[in-house]
């Protein structure tokens, strides 16, 4: 056998349509039968067959796929998915999911085309900000990728000569609120900062950074000889969706001299909405900035994407010369600079296709409608919640997440009773701690939800609670 190319151009082709068709046949009845359901042992038991000596054939390969994939996925798609900040996707980045594998294009850097549509797509992700158009950025795998880049820029912005040297004894400080991801400690700990250089800075009673103390901070720790030298604000917190005051944080930051970024995984899609980019003021600011358009954007996984306002600083802290990837003038080797210059990956896929045509299809116009309606579902859930004897709204519903609580249910019961919901195939909400107290969290992110569908999970969860508070009291 030369090659891996079928033999029966006819017969992949049919099955590729099969494949087409059973996709939008899935898409089309999406709200319908459970959110999610628990994978058998039995399932899991048939993906484990080891590697094959001799290759199945596409149709059993497809089979297999129906039978033991499909029907156990995490439910994101589904309008009762509101646990977690997941998009749901749309047929259109499907479909451009499909064009980008079967171009199969690398676009760490050379000079083709599908370049210049991830610029196109850094330009727009600029615009949508308020950045400067003449910054620079990267799409990447998410957030979490997004903001380590961001940690490696601004502390090079400091001191370029740790690419060479290392971190050595620099006593560099970041700064964050206690709501701010998971995902920013850790790129201070693969940064090789380590966790605890990133000081985490309380918030006030709206669950926003307490600016002042921020400043106290910078403060005390020059005074003890650390070196601060970037601060983190938050549109859109992962727990209960509030929004640091970007103004403020950023004015602390120019004072100190610091790097200003923003978080903004979620929030930043809400620079589309006139309704609510007033509480996104400030993020144009931004020295760096790190979001996803997998998320609100509803484009499929994975895109996200990090922002810069200083190119040359961006490129300084990434960018390598290097004999095999030397870029030339004209040629295929032409270009520069080439997105490797702009993050760790020289391998990378052609993201930028799915949202060129996702945010080309609908339009700012519309995405920004879609983010409206997102939001005044959760403010309807979120009023259905206060109205409500028994349940207790935790925290202002800034955007599009509403966390509530449970009277009469201990914090283990209101797990119990989210997986239970979970079980149920009803809906998936998540759980997250607000003051200390578990709260059912529902994010409202997928476009196909409604209050048709908030009103279910809800209704559900009061059924659930009244159950285990009749078992309790035996009546």
């Amino acid at each position: 056998m030369a090659g891996l190319d079928p033999t029966d151009w006819r017969g992949i082709r049919d099955i590729g349509h099969r494949m087409l068709d059973e996709v939008f046949d899935r898409m089309e009845h999406v709200g319908e039968g459970p959110v999610w359901r628990p994978m058998p042992s039995s399932a899991r038991q048939a993906l484990k067959e080891g590697l094959p000596e001799k290759g199945h054939s596409l149709d059993d390969l497809y089979g297999r796929y129906l039978d033991l994939v499909v029907p156990y996925g995490v439910g994101n798609t589904h309008p009762g998915f509101m646990g977690w900040v997941h998009g749901a996707g749309t047929p259109v980045g499907m479909l451009a999911e499909m064009l980008a594998g079967g171009l199969n294009a690398n676009c760490g850097g050379r000079d083709h085309a599908p370049i210049e549509v991830e610029r196109e797509v850094i330009r727009w992700a600029l615009q949508m900000v308020g950045m400067p158009q003449d910054g620079s950025g990267c799409l990447v795998t998410g957030s979490s990728m997004a903001n380590f880049i961001s940690v490696i820029t601004a502390s090079r912005a400091q001191d370029l000569s740790i690419r060479k040297e290392g971190i050595g004894g620099r006593r560099l400080v970041g700064y964050a609120a206690t709501t701010a991801h998971g995902c920013l400690p850790r790129a201070f700990d693969l940064a090789g900062l380590g966790s605890e250089a990133l000081r985490r800075v309380p918030v006030l009673a709206d669950h926003r950074m307490d600016v002042s103390a921020l400043r106290d901070m910078i403060a005390e720790d020059r005074k003890a000889g650390f070196v601060p030298f970037m601060v983190a604000g938050t549109a859109g917190t992962v727990d209960c969706g509030a929004i640091d005051d970007l103004v403020a944080i950023e004015a602390v930051a120019r004072e100190a001299g610091l790097w200003f970024h923003v978080d903004a995984a979620f929030g930043a899609l809400a620079c589309l909405s006139p309704r609510f980019q007033q509480l996104l003021a400030g993020i144009g600011k931004a020295d760096s900035l790190a979001f996803d358009f997998h998320k609100w954007a509803q484009v499929p996984y994975d895109a996200g994407c990090v922002l810069v306002r200083d190119s040359r600083k961006h490129a300084a802290a990434f960018a390598q010369s290097l004999d095999y990837l030397v870029r030339e003038e004209r040629g295929l080797a032409a270009g520069a600079p080439w997105f490797c210059d702009f993050g760790p990956d020289l391998s990378r896929g052609f993201r930028a296709l799915k949202v060129w045509m996702t945010l080309g299809h609908y339009g700012a116009g519309r995405m920004g409608e879609m983010v409206e309606t997102c939001c005044d579902v959760a403010a309807d859930l979120a009023l259905r919640v206060e109205r409500t004897n028994g349940l207790v709204l935790l925290a202002p519903v800034t955007l599009n997440i509403v966390c509530f609580g449970i009277e009469g249910l201990e914090d283990a019961e209101v797990s119990e009773l989210v997986q239970d919901l979970h079980e149920s195939g009803i809906a998936a909400p998540s759980t997250t701690k607000i003051n200390g107290r578990l709260a059912v969290r529902a994010a409202i992110v997928n476009h196909r939800t409604t209050t048709v569908h908030t009103n279910r999970m809800l209704d559900a969860v009061i059924a659930l609670r009244d159950e285990r508070l009749k078992a309790r009291t035996g009546r």
